[in-house]
């Protein structure tokens, strides 16, 4: 199966925390020519999220900021090299999504503090908590499912120097569709920004609270949502928005052969595209769920066979839209969600 990147202008038309990884220390190049600190993403996600608590007192570069590009595949440049050598703070997904991060955080030398988001979900492998920055106690936290059907916490070890560089096996690593581990990122970055530039901390930590309090506006949403609509059951063509349906109280019924195979650009089994059809058939499923910037040819048949019953097709991205933030992005798909389910 070729799993296609769906270009910019098809997209138009589209609906709708644990330890911070490599830490060091700015180096010399870690300001830019205005005196701001430079913070560098993987993605516009994270480069959205560094924005809200740094302001106008960092620069940031996000990398990968086109729908056209995928980070599974991205093949850095020298330019992206240099960007990074710059950098005095690096922000990354990790858990292999953004593998790319890890090849030039290496080759250009650099001493910035990485920030590796999936290290602050709390199904990340060996992670008890979140240390001395925990997002609010009371806090409700969200189900942080697999990649397959099922919400087991994956049994996987390795070094912690490595841990946020590659692929865990079961472990679902689109983490920023889960606002509670996205709260732990933003406190992180506070928290870095903080100690990188002291004389502006309690800006951080403003900019930090005031984040923090758009995302439990989106994890009230999801408890509403929960509240009305738990156990209904979704059908995701990619594991990417589970975190998000997990906490809306939603269950997957994607065979995770299938969504494992469309993620991994692999021909879906022949027996398991069968199974696919007989759920989306059953009537039983609510929703499908498709990645707006990839497709292919098992994607169109689940989507054709959702139609033809009736089932509504919500595209979900993985980068932030123009004119989104986060915050906006987020809750503008908890509500798509909370509409189709209302119908």
């Amino acid at each position: 199966m070729t799993r296609r990147i769906l270009a910019p202008l098809a997209l138009a038309a589209a609906s709708v925390l644990a330890l911070a990884g490599c830490a060091g220390s700015a180096g010399p190049a870690a300001t830019s020519d205005d005196g701001k600190l430079q913070v560098v993403a993987s993605t516009n996600v994270y480069g959205d999220i560094a924005s809200a608590i740094g302001g106008d007192l960092i620069d940031v570069q996000s990398i990968i900021t086109s729908f056209a590009q995928d980070p599974h595949s991205y093949e850095a440049s020298a330019r992206d090299q240099l960007t990074v050598s710059r950098a005095g703070l690096i922000i990354e997904n990790g858990g292999g999504y953004d593998a790319f991060m890890d090849a030039i955080i290496e080759s250009s030398g650099t001493e910035a503090p990485v920030i590796t988001a999936v290290e602050f979900s709390h199904d990340w492998p060996g992670n008890d908590g979140h240390g001395d920055h925990d997002h609010d106690a009371d806090a409700t936290d969200a189900a942080s499912p697999s990649t397959s059907s099922g919400a087991e916490t994956p049994e996987a070890s390795a070094d912690h120097d490595h841990a946020g560089h590659d692929h865990v096996e079961g472990f679902n690593e689109h983490v920023w569709y889960d606002p509670h581990t996205i709260a732990h990122v933003a406190e992180e970055i506070a928290h870095e920004l903080g100690e990188l530039d002291a004389a502006n901390a309690a800006t951080y930590q403003a900019n930090y609270e005031t984040f923090a309090a758009g995302i439990e506006g989106i994890e009230g949403s999801l408890d509403a949502l929960k509240a009305q609509h738990a156990g209904e059951k979704v059908f995701v063509t990619e594991p990417v928005p589970l975190y998000l349906t997990a906490a809306a109280g939603l269950e997957n019924a994607t065979p995770a052969a299938f969504s494992e195979a469309v993620e991994e650009g692999q021909d879906v089994p022949a027996a398991t595209l069968l199974d696919a059809g007989r759920i989306i058939s059953s009537g039983d499923v609510r929703v499908l769920i498709v990645n707006a910037q990839t497709g292919g040819a098992e994607t169109d048949e689940v989507i054709s066979k959702a139609k033809a019953a009736g089932i509504p097709v919500l595209e979900f991205t993985e980068l932030v839209p123009d004119g989104d933030t986060y915050l906006t992005w987020m809750q503008a798909n908890v509500a798509a969600l909370a509409d189709t389910l209302s119908r």
